[in-house]
């Protein structure tokens, strides 16, 4: 069902705004209100004096024709006239109802405008009042500017026409994500305009063909023609990306940026490099074009339904599309849309690379126990109903797409035994771990799931190996539940880490990021959505280290016992369990008070004189030995 809409005709007082709106509203066939109607007599008072009015007497007027606006968009289209002159009194007209707003601004000259005004009989507003009018004006950013000095009907038809046209979103590159997201827009009742290439022969006719496909999408507009889809958004132009990151998503924007106007906001829904990001938004920053990095998660599914939404840029800009962002995005449990503002530059990509490398360990991890419950001679479909049992304690979409997963029969056998065992990535993981690297924060379960990636790719090697080295995993003997303590053990060390990481990086970056509203928009929609991320949300709130809160350490100290019995057992068995390892190596070498690094640090005095500290001086100073 599509939005109603408001449609604001703002300008000075002489414009024309009362005559455009009734003749636009015999032409739209809707109803129009006269804002000056809607004055209380204090300012008819104050008007009919002389005296301008100031910002305090217009705020309650504005606040009046606001909940006129959302009176009458729950029923019907509507247009109400209004000076509107500020930007900070457009605000107060747009408030909760901004993606349903448009502005028409009637403008003129001050010599223009006088002239009529001084030809109108009994209104209250004298011509002396019209400079204070135009020294208030601040020109809109993104309204339709008309110029008065054309005949009233001929200004109707121009408004029409751009309401009637015109979409207010753009979408471009019709892949599975982007088509997703096309059909969810839709479905909000947005006017969005959708563009895809072609190629002759293999590509044709991509968005017409879409277009007919569903029902939703009867109002969209379809192009397969750059200059086409742009001329046929609203100002200032939304233009949703969503291509293959890197190389491809400069030459749309270069493709793009002949066609575009100042103002106009291009959004990479990509899985885009947060250095990259930053690169991008300051280019286009010099050409006056907006841009905004947005982290997408959900895979096809959640990008119909409601994927996970992680915007990053200027924050002004990011509110010109919020409207449209937070509409499409999951809901949390409050019903709060699963969409926030990460914070400046690439921090949105930042924190959706992130999202991917705890992903990565999550995956991982449910691998090892596979292995493990397999390894404990349980068939596919007995491991399902193992992992069925442990949504009481441990519920994630993960694991219960794993669960699917096992059920799965082709033919006699279960699908997953017949699946090459060789891993795949898009990159994602290997930036979170040169991030981890670069910032100095110890993501090692992401680097040891990145490369368990890697090993599993070496699938020829492998088979050599196996015949050489002799190495025959045997049969485990473990207890289902310390099997259970040891995933869930992993899975807070992997979360630690991963929301340290983003921590260190707000702190690099001079990021302002909340942490628990990052948390709370991954409890729905998106890959890592978790019953455990639920609980991160209040924790978040005063620590970012989720390690110093008393119920994590007092469940971490409940766990161990479980982490090191299985991984002691894999090990000794010869069964790789490289992720529920590391937790446990990391979780040692983090609450030792004592470490081996003093070692290192002579090491390193040694042969590089790089020094030491002792912990016999206080001072804190630094101190160099010939070791010879």
């Amino acid at each position: 069902m599509n939005l109603n809409n408001v449609i604001f005709i703002m300008g000075v007082s002489g414009c024309g705004k009362s005559t455009i709106a009734q003749l636009l509203s015999k032409k739209l066939d809707i109803p129009f209100f006269d804002g000056d109607d809607f004055h209380p007599q204090s300012n008819i008072d104050k008007m009919s004096s002389g005296v301008p009015l100031n910002d305090d007497d217009r705020h309650g007027w504005l606040v009046t024709l606001n909940e006129l606006a959302k009176r009458q968009l729950e029923d019907s289209n509507c247009i109400i006239v209004c000076s509107a002159l500020k930007k900070s009194y457009r605000e107060i007209l747009n408030r909760g109802i901004q993606n349903q707003v448009k502005w028409i601004h009637l403008a003129g000259s001050f010599d223009q405008i006088l002239g009529r005004l001084n030809k109108r009989e009994n209104h209250f507003m004298s011509s002396n009042l019209l400079q204070s009018q135009f020294d208030t004006l601040e020109a809109p950013e993104n309204a339709f500017v008309v110029n008065i000095g054309l005949n009233p009907e001929d200004i109707v038809e121009k408004i029409a026409n751009k309401i009637k046209m015109k979409s207010e979103f753009g979408l471009f590159g019709l892949g599975v994500m982007g088509k997703s997201l096309s059909r969810n827009l839709a479905q909000k009742g947005f006017k969005i305009s959708v563009f895809n290439r072609e190629e002759k022969g293999t590509e044709e006719d991509v968005a017409i063909n879409f277009k007919k496909a569903y029902k939703e999408l009867e109002t969209t507009q379809a192009y397969s023609d750059i200059e086409a889809f742009v001329n046929s958004l609203q100002t200032p132009r939304r233009i949703m990306l969503m291509v293959n990151a890197g190389k491809i998503t400069d030459l749309v924007i270069k493709d793009l940026i002949p066609f575009l106007s100042d103002g106009d906001i291009l959004i990479d829904g990509g899985n885009s490099n947060y250095l990259k990001t930053k690169d991008r938004y300051d280019y286009l920053k010099s050409k006056q074009i907006n841009f905004i990095g947005v982290g997408v998660s959900g895979g096809e599914q959640g990008a119909l339904i409601g994927p996970s939404i992680m915007p990053g840029g200027n924050k002004e800009t990011y509110n010109l599309i919020k409207p449209y962002l937070e509409s499409i995005a999951a809901k949390d449990a409050n019903n709060l849309p699963c969409c926030t503002y990460i914070g400046e530059e690439g921090s949105g990509h930042f924190v959706k690379m992130v999202h991917n490398g705890i992903e990565y360990v999550e995956m991982q991890l449910l691998a090892e126990v596979y292995t493990i419950l397999k390894a404990m001679g349980n068939n596919p479909d007995e491991i399902a109903n193992i992992l069925e049992s442990w949504k009481a304690e441990a519920d994630s979409y993960l694991l219960g797409i794993t669960i699917d997963i096992l059920r799965k029969k082709d033919g006699d056998d279960w699908l997953v035994n017949k699946i090459v065992d060789k891993a795949g990535n898009k990159g994602t993981g290997n930036w979170t771990t040169i991030a981890t690297a670069q910032l100095g924060a110890p993501s090692t379960l992401i680097a040891s799931a990145l490369f368990a990636r890697y090993t599993s790719f070496y699938k020829e090697e492998r088979l050599w190996a196996s015949k050489n080295f002799n190495i025959n995993p045997s049969s485990l003997h473990l207890d289902l539940q310390d099997v259970l303590n040891a995933y869930q053990f992993a899975r807070i060390i992997n979360h630690y880490q991963g929301i340290k990481l983003i921590s260190e990086a707000g702190r690099t970056y001079n990021w302002e990021l909340n942490l628990s509203e990052i948390a709370r928009i991954w409890t729905n929609g998106c890959i890592i959505k978790s019953d455990f991320m639920v609980e991160l949300i209040p924790i978040l709130k005063t620590d970012d280290n989720i390690l110093k809160h008393a119920t994590i350490i007092n469940k971490l100290k409940a766990l161990k016992p479980s982490i090191n019995k299985v991984v002691s057992q894999c090990i000794l068995n010869e069964l790789t369990a490289s992720c529920l390892s590391e937790s446990v190596n990391f979780l040692n070498a983090y609450t030792i008070s004592n470490s081996s690094a003093n070692i290192i640090q002579a090491q390193r005095d040694y042969f590089g004189a790089h020094t030491y500290q002792r912990i016999d001086d206080d001072t804190g100073k630094f101190h160099h030995t010939n070791w010879n």
